[in-house]
Parts: C-alpha cells; structure tokens; sequence
C-alpha cells in the first residue's frame, strides 16, 4: 500500500489499523476496546488489556532467541568511556534494580523521580520502574533545585533515584546539593533517594535517608515483570507551564508501547538489530521515546551518549561515534547540526571517520532552515529527514515516512501527517484554511496512540490548555501552512507571529532568509512593540566560525534579502550581529526570554537555559531601541 493509502486508512479505520499494530507486541491480556471514547473528548486506547513496558522492550527479545544482541551502548566522552549491555545483561541489571525498588517499598502506581546523568543506571532505573509498574518521573539532571521541588510536590513520589553529580565539558555539576536544597523546599516529603556515586564527585550521603545505588541492590531478588492496565500510566514528564506550574504529561503503557514499536518502523525504517542513535538526554522527551524505549521496543541497539556535538572533544565527535558504533540512523536537533556547521563548516573533521554505514540523519525539536539542511545533506551524502512533533504527542506528528514510502523531501518542510494523525490548519474561527495560507495547526480528534491522555491529576487544565481553543481539535501551539501537496510547514510558535501595522508575518519565513546569508550560522527574529506599527521584527544572527565581515554591510544584505523575499509589508530594518543565542539545554532558542528582554518585561529566565551568560550578554544589546535605526 502507499503512504496515502495507509494514512487514509488509520483515519477511517483507526480501531483496525492500531489493532494490527498492536498484535506485534505481547499483551497478558487482549484488549477489549481499541478505542475507548465513552468520555470523549479524552479518549483511551486498549482499555482492558494487560501488559508490561518492559517485558516488551526486554524480556522478550531474550526470550525470543536475541539475548546477546547489543541492547545499549554507552559512549561517554567526558569520562573517556565505552559501555556495552546485552539484551540479557540489561534485563538482569533492571530486574535486580526493581527488586532493590521493590525492598524500599515502592509499589504500583508509586511515584518515582529520576533526578540522573546520562549515564545506562538511568535507563535502568526507568525501566526498572516500567518493571513492576511505578511510575517515572523524569527531571533533567542539573535542574535548578527549585524547579525540582516543584516537581517532587506535584508528582508526590515516594522514592527519589539520582546521582553524585553530571559531568559537562571542563566542569563536574554536583547534583546532591541541588537534590538536597529541592528536599528542602518541597511540601512533600520523600523517604528514600538512591545515590549512583560517581568517581568524579563523592557525594555526602544522609544518614538514614540516602542509599548507595550498589548498596541498594545488595542481596536483592531479581522483580518479574508486573502485567499493567493499558490505560495505566507509564511515566510523567513535566513541560514547562505558562503558570509557572509545569505541566505534567502523562503517558500511558499500552498507546505508548504501540506507538513506540509502529514509529521505529514506520517513520525511522529501524529494524531489529539496526543501531539507532537519539543524541538527546533522558530528560527530555526524545530520550524517553528514542534513546529508551522505542529502540528496544523494536529489538535495535540504542547509543546512550554523554557529550556534546562540539568540544567533547571537537565537531567531529558525532562522526566518531556514528562510525565507532556503526550508527544506521542518527535522529538530533537542527541546533546541534548548526553548531557543527559552525565549528566546522568545511566539514573537515568529518573526512577523518567512516560514516559509510549511517543511512539517515533525522532532525526534529526546532525549525530545520533549508540552508542547514542543504548542508547536512552535502556533507554526508544521506537523506536529511526533518520531523516535527512535542512533549504531548510523544512522536512524530508530521514525518518522511522512510518505512512506508520515502517521499520526496522539500527543504523547510517536515514533509506529511505520519498514519494516525489528522493534522489541519485553522483561522480564528476554527474554520480549515486552503493551502498556502498560514493559521493554527491543530489535530483532529482522537488523537492516535502514545499520546498524552491527559495531565497529571489536571483533566481540567488539559482540556483548558490544548482542547478548548477549537472543540474537536488539539491546539498545536505552532502556526503554519499546508501546501496543495499536503506538505506542512511550520513558522515557529503562534505566538511568534507578529503583527505589523495589522500584518500578520511569521518570524520563522524572516529567519529561513537570514539564515540564507553565506555567512549566517544561526539567527532569531523577534517581534518589539512600536508605537507606530505595534510590532516590528529585530533580527539577532550568529557568525560562522572564522567568517570576518563589516557589519554595517552585512545588515544591509540582511535587510535587502528580507525585502526581496518578504516584501517592504515586513518593515525589517535592524539586525545584530551577536557572539550566540540563548538556549534550552535541548537547543531551542529563548525568544520568549529575548522579547521580555527587548519590550522591558521581567520575565523569568527559563531553568532550562544552556547558559545564562548568552542571554546576560545579549540584555545591552536587546534593550537597545531596534525601532530608531534605519539600514
């Protein structure tokens, strides 16, 4: 069947198609409704069958013949270290942590935090969890003491597992005193947290409280896996809220599993045996789908990566690793893609290694510009595949379905609706807009497996949140346009849509010209207030590594090209040149922060921040008045 086949059927079919999907994995129980809908418009998926997450992702594949097949490989190059699991040696490893769980007391349904590096001790501890059934909640490691407590009082868990400390290029990040200060500050109190000591960074361990991770495990039965409801959760990650409460993403087992297992085929054309890489962290998303549990739900090897795509220890580190580990597929964000363009923009590093083995390089997390799509793609000679998907939605809503069909790609786009998904674009009245023409990306209802069901003990503010704006749909939060191939593109986030004396003009076709500069390595467009035309856009871009040019002229390139390609309606007439952007540590760009920044509001700066000394040395620069000068 071809692609539009098969996504024609998961519309009009979904209860058949998933059913199918689903028959691939083991389920202790079947299901007794694909799709439950008696409380629409939440909506669950496989209500009645039983299963558990990582019988599917581990026991299995023992089970099934492929225990001595590579399950993780841990490259970490700023502890100088190379790591490799069986399927057989991480299910043992994670059975005998959910036993050391289970003598804590943690039960089904508790709460757990992991509060870890990338190190493999955190996919086994979530896992373990998974194992016999209590519910991770994972929180990036080095977050600030006080957004964790928020999350330890929201989440109310039980058991805390974390590390001495995270190691970054040139510098060791304690973690104990920041999950002590977090202890501290939080309502709810925690009675045990398990401690992976590190050499790098003994930590001081609380009597009575704190265990040693080894000491935990010591003289400890190996848990079995604990049959789960479908529709019983899985694990909770927290999105930042615009509240200042974070929001708390559920995911369920029985979606979650379906959809992990369709995507790696589907979407990545990963099979069984394939060594797939996600360069992401465990505590966001990505690293819960692509670097734990869709791999091994699909029977490949997974890279767990502790590094940097520069300075770890230069912007050949990810050929390295593609071509030590005989990467097939490596999936990371357009951010790092840019700075190894900027580092290395003849890509002379990549010369020094085999990547002949690397099929396809997928991006997703931030707008892929053409320009660092066309140089990806030169570079290394594969398929660059952008995809665009959220926290929410746990996978990819739009995709080039490599395991499907492969579609032509177009530049800037993350090409079509991946099966299962219903993906429109709306006016103000909720009404679909014809091709072309830019509005509100939302998704039709239901939404497929391995989404987000709701929020944690929050039915309330979910529906309010992404269900409420346009009944029947879920509000994307992103603006964009389809082309009359059904192509999506995606200008950035609706609030990054200015208005321009009554023009409404998307920074993100702004940046996609900037960025076309040949001496442009990265950039932002803003909107400012202005007195006269109530937005203006302001233009921030990045210079590439060892380019020197006057500029005076290259604002006056940059304002010429935005004219030319957008039109004098874009009234863009200032840009800075800038030493780097400020961004999350899984590198989207702060342009919320920046606006605060240039219109004068105190906003909070985000704890997610890579570097707050980028956004301190852009304040000078950004409450500069862009609106007084002409170029």
């Amino acid at each position: 069947m071809s692609y539009a086949e098969i996504h024609q059927r998961s519309l009009s079919e979904p209860e058949a198609f998933w059913a199918e999907q689903a028959a691939h994995l083991h389920w202790d129980q079947p299901w007794e409704k694909v799709l439950d809908d008696s409380a629409a418009p939440s909506y669950r998926w496989f209500a009645g069958g039983r299963l558990n997450t990582c019988y599917n992702a581990l026991d299995r594949h023992v089970e099934g013949g492929r225990g001595e097949q590579l399950a993780l490989i841990y490259d970490s190059p700023v502890t100088g270290s190379i790591a490799r699991y069986t399927y057989r040696e991480l299910r043992d490893r994670v059975a005998l942590f959910a036993g050391a769980l289970l003598r804590q007391g943690v039960k089904q349904g508790d709460r757990v935090i992991l509060y870890m590096p990338m190190v493999p001790e955190a996919a086994i501890a979530m896992l373990a969890c998974a194992r016999i059934g209590a519910v991770h909640s994972v929180v990036f490691g080095g977050f600030a003491a006080p957004e964790l407590a928020k999350r330890i009082d929201d989440a109310a868990p039980v058991l805390i597992v974390s590390a001495s400390c995270g190691i970054e290029p040139g510098r060791v990040v304690e973690y104990k005193p920041l999950l002590d200060q977090a202890l501290q500050l939080a309502a709810h109190k925690v009675a045990c947290c398990i401690v992976l000591q590190r050499p790098q960074c003994e930590a001081a361990l609380s009597q009575g409280r704190d265990l040693d991770w080894h000491q935990a495990q010591h003289g400890v039965e190996p848990a079995a896996c604990v049959p789960l409801a479908a529709t019983d959760p899985l694990y909770v990650l927290y999105t930042s809220g615009t509240t200042g409460k974070p929001k708390g993403v559920v995911r369920d087992n029985g979606g979650h599993a379906v959809a992990m297992w369709y995507s790696m085929q589907a979407v990545f054309d990963a099979q069984p045996g394939d060594v797939f890489w996600a360069a992401s962290d465990v505590g966001w998303v990505v690293g819960h789908s692509y670097i734990v549990y869709a791999p091994l739900l699909r029977g490949c090897t997974t890279i767990l990566y502790e590094g940097k795509p520069v300075g770890t220890p230069d912007a050949g580190a990810f050929w390295r690793v593609i071509a030590e580990h005989g990467v097939k597929a490596l999936f990371t964000a357009p951010t790092a893609v840019r700075a190894i363009r900027k580092a290395d923009p003849d890509a002379t590093l990549l010369a020094e290694h085999d990547t002949a083995g690397l099929r396809t390089l997928f991006v997703a997390g931030e707008r892929l510009d053409p320009q660092t799509y066309h140089w990806a793609s030169d570079v290394l000679g594969v398929p660059v595949v952008d995809h665009w998907w959220q926290t929410e939605t746990g996978w990819a809503i739009c995709a080039n379905p490599r395991g499907l069909q492969p579609l032509p790609i177009k530049a800037g786009s993350p090409t079509v609706a991946v099966p299962g998904y219903d993906v429109r674009v709306l006016d103000a009245a909720g009404e679909p807009l014809p091709a072309g023409q830019e509005g509100a990306i939302c998704l039709k209802l239901p939404l497929p497996p391995g989404t987000l069901p709701t929020l944690w003990r929050d039915d309330e503010r979910y529906v309010a949140s992404y269900l409420s704006a346009f009944p029947g749909y879920y509000l994307t939060g992103d603006g964009g346009y389809l082309d009359s191939d059904g192509y999506l593109y995606v200008m950035g986030r609706t609030d990054d849509v200015i208005n321009v004396a009554g023009h409404r003009l998307s920074t993100g076709s702004m940046e996609a010209v900037l960025a076309g500069h040949p001496a442009v390595a990265e950039c932002a467009v803003i909107g400012v207030r202005d007195p006269l035309k109530g937005q203006l856009p302001y233009g921030l871009v990045v210079l590439k590594a060892g380019v020197e040019v006057d500029p005076e002229v290259l604002r006056a390139e940059l304002v010429a090209a935005v004219r030319a390609d957008i039109g004098p309606v874009a009234a863009f007439r200032d840009v800075s040149v800038v030493a780097g952007l400020p961004k999350t540590r899984s590198g989207k760009i702060l342009r919320k922060s920046m606006r605060a920044i240039a219109e004068g509001r105190q906003e909070p700066v985000p704890p997610t921040i890579e570097d707050p000394a980028v956004l301190d040395a852009l304040r000078p620069i950004l409450r500069h008045d862009p609106t007084g000068t002409s170029y």
